[in-house]
């Protein structure tokens, strides 16, 4: 059983109303709150540390599954090492992220260490959602780190999403292609208040024919700060697209720093970078509509995050 404020969390986090279909481990304040497998994807429990195994069958299609966390005791910190083993051409949806809310003045912590191991020709589309609430002095703090290793021919689409709430988020994402394989990122990110919030990614294309597409699109308010590094190192004839947007309000402060290595004469790569403030004749064009400046503004906030 969970209360209304664990369940508005699985629905920012998740678009969960109610129990999934397919497989799925729901984690509330370090415990379980409901698991299922299915004939094509079976979750364990880890026995040396906690943390999940999720292993789904070669040839699994149009399946998905869940693995939100759910946090609202303030004070509880915690680690979860989560592996995935997709075998050769599956094709399905994961979807993950983390929603704390903290009404306490101690800090609440949830470390998720996320492995991905795709196998030959599988595709996988994966959503991680990381959301903030409560009126306590405590922070929210969330650190991810996911790694991804991509056999041959095979593709994976993340969409990385954080819009409110989080304190403090330190973000690592690191990836390693083989011959053929496609790596997908779109990040969307807003801090407010005194956040900080650090996204770096390390994608290493190995394989001839790799790709790899970083894009991240940010909005940085009062007096919060971000930090976007994404390097992007291709060993092989490959491709590889790294894009920073971001807008930049009130006192917030952004830096960007994307990288690019070639190791090979036919590796094709390149990177843009714009930080920006929100256009003037933008503003004037919804006031006229007759639209407040403030009301303005969050409508164009929200079309770029969208």
């Amino acid at each position: 059983m969970m209360d209304e404020i664990q369940k508005r969390l699985l629905l920012e986090v998740a678009d969960l109303h109610e129990v999934p279909e397919g497989a799925y481990n729901i984690r509330a304040n370090s415990r379980s709150a409901g698991r299922r497998s299915t004939a094509n994807i079976e979750i364990t429990s880890k026995e040396d540390v906690s943390g999940l195994e999720i292993r789904i069958r070669p040839g699994t299609k149009r399946e998905s599954v869940h693995i939100p966390v759910v946090m609202t005791e303030s004070g509880l910190k915690e680690v979860v090492y989560n592996d995935f083993f997709i075998g050769e051409d599956a094709d399905v949806v994961i979807v993950a992220g983390c929603g704390i809310d903290n009404c306490g003045n101690q800090d609440s912590e949830h470390d998720g260490i996320h492995r991905f191991y795709v196998g030959r020709g599988a595709k996988v589309r994966y959503v991680e959602k990381h959301y903030g609430s409560g009126e306590g002095r405590g922070k929210r703090i969330l650190n991810p780190r996911t790694e991804v290793y991509m056999e041959e021919n095979s593709s994976m689409e993340m969409e990385m999403v954080q819009i409110k709430g989080v304190d403090d988020t330190d973000r690592a994402t690191v990836a390693e292609l083989a011959a053929g394989a496609s790596l997908v990122v779109r990040e969307r990110l807003m801090t407010h208040g005194e956040q900080r919030a650090l996204s770096a990614y390390d994608v290493q294309l190995n394989g001839k024919d790799s790709s790899a597409d970083v894009v991240s699109r940010s909005v940085a308010r009062d007096r919060s700060f971000q930090k976007f590094d994404a390097k992007i190192v291709g060993k092989a004839p490959c491709s590889g697209h790294t894009e920073c947007d971001s807008i930049i309000m009130d006192e917030g402060r952004i830096l960007a720093v994307p990288g690019l290595e070639a190791d090979h004469v036919d590796a094709s790569l390149f990177h843009e970078a714009a930080i920006g403030k929100i256009a003037g004749e933008q503003l004037i064009k919804l006031m006229t509509l007759g639209l407040t400046e403030a009301e303005a503004e969050e409508q164009i906030i929200n079309g770029f995050l969208r």
